[in-house]
């Protein structure tokens, strides 16, 4: 079973040194999601302890709060990190200012729970509440103010993992940022969906006996995050996404990455790609070459090593993993060879990720 709070501390998420201290006093609670509730990152009565710990769970930032907080201030965060996505309640409990100069490589969407906060991103402000969402792109500047007792859930997506989701589903390379619009409508029709992700993530975490608890379905469930947040909110894919007609080329390329995804762990080779899609060898590797800037059996194997990397990081020591184990499920039968490829594309042995 997944501890969801160590994986925030083994992640390098954030310092959660100061989540088991009893004694201090506490504020009310702040309407903390029932599935984050005991899930507690950090509580302080500090500002500029503040800033530092949403320092790490967003960006430096430059942290300002409110008159009242000279005697009443305490900012607090809950959350999980599943892989790639992590839920966040943060509550600052008075009125503040975080200004982040540059938003680290993440995707974000900013959901008040109560209140308002008002964004200003390069040079464009905007108003999120109950009913209207804040989203931000990596790199980019933004200056929140939040009003007094306007907590906010957060939803941190990593930015590779949704970028290399981005290229898989709609089969083609990224030839310019994927950059989202500032606002989200909560109250619209397509926001159901979104609706929809939030309350699954609730209950997966909320549930002890759910998949997620045991290990099981973080893949499809960020995913399903991903593409909902890809098709609902306006951004410079979403046409592209969301268009009817796929040219011929690139129709081919979609059907064979679908049937990759399908049979990662099977045996596959160029000849039984190109005949369950019905084209030449040769067609295949131009298409992949053309849309991906990768041969068929090079995409093969970077997402093999995608797999072998969620198994390791998701494991805890009651599992008995191996790397051998999970190196071999994904078909590298040549340990010493995997290991050199894992490093180099990861920066750390496959043991070290399995470790930590």
């Amino acid at each position: 079973m997944l501890d969801f709070v160590s994986r925030l501390s083994r992640l390098g998420f954030i310092d959660a040194r100061r989540t088991t201290d009893p004694v201090r006093r506490r504020v009310r609670s702040r309407g903390v999601p029932p599935a984050l509730d005991g899930r507690e990152i950090f509580y302080t009565e500090d500002p500029t302890e503040a800033g530092e710990l949403i320092g790490k769970a967003l960006a430096p930032n430059s942290f300002t709060a409110g008159p009242v907080a000279t005697t009443d201030f305490a900012a607090a965060m809950n959350g999980v990190r599943f892989r790639d996505l992590s839920l966040l309640y943060l509550d600052l409990h008075v009125a503040a200012t975080v200004d982040i100069a540059h938003c680290g490589e993440y995707y974000a969407v900013h959901m008040p729970m109560n209140g308002r906060a008002v964004g200003v991103s390069n040079g464009q402000q905007f108003e999120a509440n109950t009913i209207r969402a804040l989203v931000t792109n990596p790199g980019d500047p933004l200056l929140i103010r939040f009003d007094h007792d306007s907590p906010q859930l957060i939803i941190r997506i990593e930015a590779a993992p949704l970028e290399r989701y981005l290229t898989r589903v709609s089969g083609r390379m990224m030839t310019h940022p994927l950059r989202f619009e500032p606002v989200m409508e909560l109250d619209s029709d397509e926001a159901n969906r979104w609706n929809a992700v939030i309350q699954l993530l609730h209950t997966e975490v909320f549930y002890p006996g759910s998949l997620v608890h045991h290990g099981i379905g973080i893949s499809p469930l960020e995913e399903f995050c991903m593409s909902s947040l890809l098709m609902i909110q306006p951004s410079t894919y979403r046409e592209q996404l969301t268009r009817s007609t796929t040219p011929p080329g690139r129709r081919t390329v979609r059907q064979a990455l679908d049937y990759i995804e399908d049979h990662l762990s099977e045996p596959l080779s160029m000849a039984s790609i190109a005949t369950h899609v019905g084209v030449s060898v040769r067609s295949i590797q131009q298409g992949f070459r053309e849309e991906l800037g990768v041969s068929p059996m090079e995409y093969l194997r970077e997402r093999r090593m995608e797999r072998v990397r969620e198994e390791l990081t998701d494991a805890t020591v009651s599992d008995g993993l191996t790397v051998t184990a999970v190196a071999e499920r994904w078909g590298f039968n040549h340990l010493g060879s995997f290991a050199v490829m894992y490093r180099k594309r990861w920066g750390e042995s496959p043991s070290q990720t399995l470790q930590r």
